[in-house]
């Protein structure tokens, strides 16, 4: 139970919070569920009706350059310091509201239907089946930077058209950017700012040279595809470069992290591995419970554009508003036992919130979900035997609000 000083706190990230933060979750739905923060300067709503609703709320608007120049200027940041990073936001489908935000994503929709990811499926088993090939004459690993952290980012790189080889330089370059705008991650903000600058502008370089290439010999990867949508009066190339780079950082960021999440939630709960071991037909409604139970996001974060009143207090025009998915999905009045991992859970029935609702609801949800079944599905046919190192803890990365998984999970089999 958490102490009375905790309760009083309700620090959104204290250490204690981010590391464990379930229980801070129910403190905020029980006893304030629209919450003001005075260490974040922003408001947290924790209850699945109002994070669905806040969703989908046009008086709360997903431009989130705007929410991070506010946070950036609360740190004491200049414009100028963090200017490659919030330029790049604000040409972002994902930081876009209304038709502003539907033509780029409807451009790029298409790449991410049904069939089409279905063709992708090889792609992503032959990718995965690398990885775990390294690891056959073994009994141990740690599967976060032996397979995890490599498996979304090759997929998405590939999709792409982007090589193996330049994708670790990317990957370099955004993690000094998810350092700057994870909120509480940066220790030294000046210099977290200095890389995460610098590390966009490469990016952008990269991939503005590559968009000039697909430019002269297009092919059938994702870039060309959204290039051809320019041609018919769509984004512009800067525009093509910022959703090239989100996509980059989309593909993997969440994904390696929700199967690091997922798979700790199994191994944590062997009954729950047991039933999908006996009944492999449980493997798609286990991966709906593992990103309900744990999702990589626990906020997103939205600015409102009006006054808004909810449960008693008023959200001021210009306030910045945390949506609390990970606490929706914990939240009793939409699931039954909400803190108890459960793959029985009937996937139809879900209210999860972990890709988000409305007009933002995560466009690579489906690529993630096959993703996800693959490899939960092979790690558990190569090995019956799988269980965390009981001589290594797993370690989490819990340093900011926007975005939660493991640093390290050592396994036996």
């Amino acid at each position: 139970m958490a102490s009375a000083a905790r309760k009083l706190q309700l620090n959104p990230v204290d250490p204690e919070n981010l590391l464990d933060p379930v229980p801070f979750y129910k403190e905020l739905r029980e006893q304030d569920p629209v919450h003001w923060s005075d260490v974040v300067h922003a408001w947290f709503l924790t209850r699945h009706d109002d994070v669905m609703n806040g969703l989908r709320d046009s008086r709360l608007s997903a431009d989130r350059a705007k929410v991070l120049e506010h946070q950036f200027q609360l740190m004491g940041l200049s414009p100028e310091s963090i200017r490659e990073v919030t330029d790049t936001f604000k040409r972002q489908m994902a930081c876009k509201d209304g038709a502003a935000h539907l033509k780029p994503r409807r451009q790029t929709a298409a790449a991410f239907a049904p069939h089409v990811l279905d063709s992708w499926r090889p792609l992503i088993h032959r990718t995965l089946v690398k990885h775990l090939d390294k690891l056959r004459h073994r009994r141990e690993a740690d599967l976060i930077p032996e397979v995890f952290y490599q498996m979304p980012p090759l997929v998405i790189a590939e999709l792409l058209g982007i090589s193996a080889e330049d994708r670790e330089r990317l990957q370099e370059w955004g993690e000094a950017v998810t350092q700057l705008t994870s909120t509480g991650a940066a220790r030294n903000i000046l210099e977290a700012a200095r890389l995460a600058n610098e590390g966009q502008a490469k990016i952008n370089q990269f991939l503005t040279a590559l968009i000039e290439e697909r430019r002269r010999e297009p092919g059938d990867d994702l870039v060309s595809y959204m290039l051809r949508s320019q041609e018919q009066g769509g984004m512009t190339t800067e525009e093509v470069v910022a959703n090239t780079g989100l996509l980059l950082a989309a593909g993997h960021l969440t994904t390696t992290d929700q199967l690091g999440n997922g798979l700790y939630e199994l191994l944590t709960n062997p009954d729950q591995l047991a039933l999908l071991r006996k009944d492999p037909t449980l493997l798609k409604p286990a991966i709906e419970e593992m990103m309900r139970f744990a999702p990589p996001v626990p906020f997103v974060h939205r600015i409102a554009v009006d006054n808004i009143e909810l449960r008693g207090r008023t959200i001021r025009k210009g306030d910045v508003v945390f949506l609390g998915l990970a606490a929706a999905n914990h939240d009793p009045a939409a699931y039954k036992d909400a803190d108890r991992f459960d793959i029985t859970r009937d996937p139809h029935q879900q209210k999860s919130m972990s890709f988000g609702f409305g007009p933002h609801h995560c466009l690579g949800a489906g690529l993630a979900r096959r993703e996800l079944e693959i490899a939960f599905e092979e790690l558990l046919h190569r090995m019956p035997e799988l269980r965390l190192d009981e001589t290594r803890m797993p370690r989490i990365k819990a340093g900011g609000l926007l975005f939660r998984g493991f640093e390290s999970l050592p396994v036996r089999w």
